[in-house]
């Protein structure tokens, strides 16, 4: 297994410059990484607030179930996101997915979706980083064997806990 660490940093940059122009953040994925997402939307909420600065806007696209699966239902499962998105989204946002595959076809269609609106991205991926590695800004890749998922999921949750930690630690300069 591999990280390179300063996809990590500069996944922190792309975060900052997000919540220093008040921008909104939006994070998705989907089973074991749909919980990640959803328990990552709580950290930058809230935790980061401790720092000082100005709080991050953060929407979990996994956590409005009747939208989800209204879209799912009515529009097919692969418009879950971008379906949401779609109502929020503009220049200056981040959007953030995890997918161990990297393949998750929902999340793709929210990349799309992204690049369209000149929104940046992040995939949080795993095995060979599948489409979305290629396909945002910026990929935070742990390269591992395919079909460990279990790995993969634990190490982004590992990674989203540093990264919170670094924006709680980003203390305001005096006079700001």
């Amino acid at each position: 297994m591999q990280i390179d660490t300063d996809a990590i940093q500069e996944a922190i940059e792309m975060l900052r410059v997000t919540r220093d122009s008040g921008g909104t953040v939006f994070i998705a994925g989907n089973g074991g990484s749909a919980a990640t997402a959803s328990h990552w939307v709580n950290d930058l909420g809230k935790a980061t607030k401790r720092s000082g600065r100005q709080p991050i806007r953060v929407m979990g696209l996994t956590d409005n179930i009747s939208w989800m699966t209204a879209l799912g239902n009515d529009e097919g499962y692969e418009r879950i996101f971008s379906g949401q998105m779609e109502n929020f989204a503009k220049p200056g946002d981040l959007l953030i997915v995890i997918s161990a595959s990297g393949n998750s076809r929902n999340l793709v269609r929210a990349v799309e979706l992204a690049r369209e609106r000149s929104v940046a991205s992040i995939a949080m991926v795993g095995f060979d980083g599948g489409t979305l590695k290629e396909l945002v800004d910026q990929p935070v890749w742990v390269r591992s064997e395919k079909g460990a998922y279990e790995l993969v999921e634990d190490v982004h949750s590992a990674i989203c806990h540093a990264i919170t930690r670094y924006l709680v630690d980003d203390r305001p300069e005096p006079g700001q």
